[in-house]
């Protein structure tokens, strides 16, 4: 069965790139096949550290989107990675709700996964309750990934009733660490991959490869816990 992951948060600035970029590193690494799609044409961040494996694509062409609905048919037994931009949701889900997307994935034997990724402010909870109250489909899988780079302090969302909706609907949740700030600007200027940020001997020096590696393995392991991949092999 394959699996479709549309990595949102609807809030700009709150780590839907770098969270769609760790889950395909994790992807990579576990030799697990995949597609990613970039619907950020402002900053094609997925798409400029993946470029291997991702294509962009328009949020207001309806023909654009389907590439995503027809990649899965061609291919039922990948994964996808849909790194969604800021403000989109009705754009998207005007797409989904006149194309019957859920339906179609479901026909094709297809996994959603519908990604929240949050700061610690009131907006990112109020969308996310928004979030649970559009999809109700038993069906579908719930990620709610509180980035502590993008706040300390997520107390306010483990007391609210969103958090118990979303625990009510069995989501999963990770907490992305946050990535040392000289290290995440030496990826991003240098455009590395986690793979590479991890091993590049000649860019990143021992102490930070060793930083980014202990990153992916916390984070792994949170994964792993209900993508359950295969054992890990060596992998750019």
């Amino acid at each position: 069965m394959g699996r479709v992951h549309f990595i949102g948060g609807e809030k700009g600035g709150v780590g839907k790139s770098l969270t769609s970029r760790l889950l395909a590193q994790y992807l990579i690494d576990h030799a697990s096949p995949f597609a990613g799609f970039d619907l950020d044409q402002s900053h094609a961040t997925f798409s400029r550290f993946y470029d291997e494996y991702t294509g962009q694509l328009v949020v207001d062409d309806f023909s654009s989107l389907d590439r995503i609905l027809e990649f899965a048919d061609q291919n039922p037994q990948h994964d996808i990675i849909v790194d969604l931009a800021a403000q989109t949701s009705q754009r998207l889900n005007k797409w989904i709700d006149d194309s019957d997307v859920m339906g179609a994935f479901a026909e094709l034997g297809y996994q959603v996964f519908l990604w929240h990724v949050m700061d610690d402010g009131r907006d990112s909870i109020n969308l996310l309750e928004k979030l649970l109250n559009s999809y109700t489909q038993s069906s579908l899988r719930f990620v709610v990934v509180e980035n502590l780079g993008r706040g300390d302090n997520f107390e306010g969302f483990l007391r609210s009733q969103t958090f118990r909706k979303a625990q009510s609907r069995n989501a999963d949740f990770v907490t992305l660490d946050k990535l040392e700030t000289r290290l995440t600007q030496k990826i991003d200027f240098n455009n590395l991959s986690f793979w590479a940020a991890a091993n590049d001997r000649q860019l990143i020096g021992f102490v930070e490869r060793k930083r980014m590696k202990v990153w992916l393995d916390n984070n792994y392991q949170q994964l792993d816990a209900f993508l359950a991949a295969p054992a890990k092999v060596t992998a750019k």
